[in-house]
């Protein structure tokens, strides 16, 4: 079926059997960008967060993540549609929901790839500094962005190859440094004392499972390819199982290796004195390894966050392609290029607007990393994991009024139900706290947040209006070209 699909392709459809359970997992893997959330936002977990305990703090959220996986790759089995959460969400809870997620949806991946370019033109500029040449951030950022733009113009599976190669060299130089310490037993011997309760809950468990969850963002978005994926009904599930497992493993063995570095008492006292937390691994490199390691990781840190700015303008290119596609956005955003079969009005889209985000940071002057990071980030995090609370509750419905697709009430009832009420409780910690995680302060720390809330409103009334002008097509909101 799908090798009939392929050669009957209309103009209007995204190129199908491009992508193997390999390439789809480095284009996920590659959006959690493995070296920055272990060189930026592990050190920041522990000082903020729980400390010593956050390797088990990651074990957990990996258990937490394979639970909700479970009712996700069942749904997958029977829904393909790049919208993935939207497309879910639409199916189970309804079109007005859906309109609402797929509004989410695209201010999420717009905020994580728009932030974290904020650290790669500061990463970029330093690297350059280093090396003699003096640029100011948003020069290396506008650059950026037009490199992106052009490979998310392009065909999917070679941006897949290029995010392979850069994923397989973040994963070796950090394993490398945890071969290092392993063998050297760390600052005072090996302990298991990171998985103990007492780890876990000292200082504050709660920011530590946040900045958890936020490293695994990009976790969710095989659903995203499943259009484009080769038998799709394997890929797709293969695909999210092993992505969630690799990123979990590997976050926890390497923060469990940096914890024993350092040594787990000494480690928070430690982590305040640096003037900048985010040198911690830097610094474990080069005691273990050897100074000749800073320089490679100083390239490799910016490359790591290059593949997690393509893989995140990969996934909005195709949210605002399926909301063109099903009508709630305008329809000329919903097509697809003649010879490539890339959504490349969407990728011009989301590549304007992050042109005119960085433009404004760069005009008021603000930080790239403690303004431009900082902000649009948690924005993501918190609409993800939004999106990912609607999600479980969506497998939920759709199982009920469906109830001969799926007969395991695990993937159907119980682990949906679990997954949404966690997720649902991440939410409300990250609302209270929002000012704290994203330095922001005052009206900012409302209306930051605010964001989702407007968003996912905005999406609403789209959904409503398709429902009085085309019924039809609000009926099939979420069904897909194949639906």
């Amino acid at each position: 079926m799908d090798a009939i699909q392929s050669e009957t392709a209309g103009a209007n459809r995204l190129k199908t059997n491009t992508l193997g359970t390999a390439a789809v997992t480095f284009l996920v893997v590659s959006a959690a960008a493995p070296l920055t959330a272990v060189a930026g936002g592990v050190p920041l977990a522990m000082l903020l967060g729980n400390g010593a305990g956050i390797p088990g703090t990651f074990l957990l959220v990996t258990v937490i993540l394979l639970i909700f996986a479970v009712g996700y790759v069942a749904m997958a089995r029977h829904i393909r549609n790049a919208g993935a959460f939207y497309a879910y969400t639409a199916q189970g809870l309804g079109g007005a929901l859906g309109g609402a997620a797929a509004l989410i949806a695209i201010l999420a991946y717009n905020a994580m790839q728009i932030g974290v370019f904020g650290m790669f033109g500061a990463a970029t500029s330093s690297l350059l500094a280093n090396a003699g040449v003096t640029l100011p951030w948003w020069v290396c950022t506008f650059a950026g962005i037009a490199t992106v733009g052009v490979l998310g113009y392009r065909r999917v599976d070679f941006s897949a190859k290029l995010l392979t190669i850069l994923v397989l060299l973040e994963y070796a130089v950090v394993l490398v440094i945890d071969v290092a310490i392993l063998i050297k037993g760390g600052d005072s011997g090996l302990s298991a004392i990171s998985f103990t309760p007492s780890a876990f809950f000292s200082g504050s468990a709660s920011i530590g499972i946040l900045f958890c969850f936020a490293a695994f963002i990009g976790f969710e978005a095989t659903t995203i390819y499943s259009e484009e994926a080769r038998e799709p009904h394997r890929t797709v599930p293969r695909a999210t199982y092993i992505s969630a497992l690799i990123i979990g493993l590997f976050y926890m063995l390497t923060s469990w290796l940096m914890v024993m570095g350092e040594g787990s008492e000494k480690l928070v006292d430690m982590l305040k004195g640096l003037a900048d937390p985010t040198t911690f691994l830097f610094t474990l490199a080069e005691r273990y390894v050897g100074t000749w390691i800073g320089p490679v990781m100083q390239v490799l840190f910016v490359t790591s966050l290059f593949a997690g700015v393509l893989a995140f303008h990969n996934g909005v290119a195709r949210y605002i392609y399926v909301a063109g596609r099903e009508k709630l956005l305008p329809a000329s955003v919903g097509v697809t290029h003649d010879i490539f079969q890339s959504p490349h009005v969407g990728s011009l889209v989301q590549t304007a607007i992050a042109t005119l985000v960085v433009a404004f940071f760069a005009y008021a002057g603000l930080d790239p990393v403690l303004a431009l990071f900082s902000w649009l980030t948690n924005v993501a995090t918190l609409a993800i994991i939004v999106l990912m609370a609607m999600t479980a509750f969506s497998i939920l419905a759709f199982f009920q009024r469906n109830p001969g697709l799926e007969t395991n009430p695990f993937s159907t009832k119980i682990f949906p139900v679990i997954a949404g009420v966690i997720l649902s409780v991440l939410v409300y910690f990250i609302a209270v706290n929002f000012g704290g995680l994203a330095g922001a302060e005052g009206a900012l720390a409302v209306f930051l947040p605010a964001l989702v809330l407007i968003a996912g409103v905005i999406g609403l009334l789209l959904s409503l209006r398709l429902k009085a002008t085309d019924p039809r097509a609000y009926a099939r909101l979420g069904a897909g070209q194949d639906g």
